[in-house]
């Protein structure tokens, strides 16, 4: 249950953060800083618990790479998307009474830099904390973060830089997403998620 648990812990700060730092009074342009900072710590303090994945994408992408059993993966969802949404409800609760306006996304252009800010994330994690030439390094919670972090600055006004379903769903409970619009982060990311597995196992053959 610890796995699970550490799963929505991590998924409520990587949430509450970007509610926190995007709705009303915010951090402004400073928000990927503080979204990539909490997920490098949260990465930190639950990677040698659950693996630290706070995305159902990259625990997608690590059952299909083989680190991950198929009950501990749909649990894992569960858990971050839970997580997701009580931050959600959290940031609600503290900055009640903010107007909040959900982006409006060109529909291929988001679904581009989604596919490939996620495919990046999953990449990295994979390459970093699951494959046997890093095994042990301390580096791969910075590289995770770093990967959110850049792909926030690179293509935040376009898609509003999820690379997350957990996080899909959170900002479409904070009304910074339409609803309307929750398909386009869930096919881009899942689907960049499973090409990131495939890429990696081609370019890791010996390594299970």
């Amino acid at each position: 249950m610890n796995k699970y648990m550490m799963e929505l812990i991590g998924t409520f700060f990587l949430v509450f953060t970007i509610g926190c730092t995007v709705v009303g009074n915010g951090a402004g342009p400073l928000a990927p800083i503080a979204i990539g900072s909490v997920l490098m710590v949260m990465v930190f303090a639950g990677g040698y618990i659950s693996g630290a994945h706070y995305n159902p994408a990259i625990t997608l992408g690590v059952w299909l790479r083989g680190k991950c059993h198929a009950k501990d993966a749909a649990l894992y969802m569960i858990f971050q998307v839970v997580g997701g949404v009580l931050a959600a409800l959290a940031v609600k609760y503290l900055k009640a009474g903010v107007a909040v306006t959900p982006m409006s996304l060109a529909t291929l252009p988001a679904l581009l830099a989604e596919f490939l800010f996620t495919f990046a994330l999953v990449f990295v994690m994979l390459n970093t904390a699951t494959a046997k030439g890093t095994a042990g390094n301390s580096f791969y919670g910075l590289a995770i973060g770093f990967t959110v972090l850049a792909g926030a600055f690179a293509v935040g006004n376009i898609s509003g830089a999820a690379f997350n379903p957990a996080v899909a769903v959170g900002i479409s409970t904070l009304g910074l997403a339409s609803w309307s619009s929750i398909w386009i982060y869930f096919l881009a990311e899942f689907v960049g998620g499973a090409v990131a597995a495939l890429v990696f196992k081609m370019m890791n053959p010996g390594d299970n």
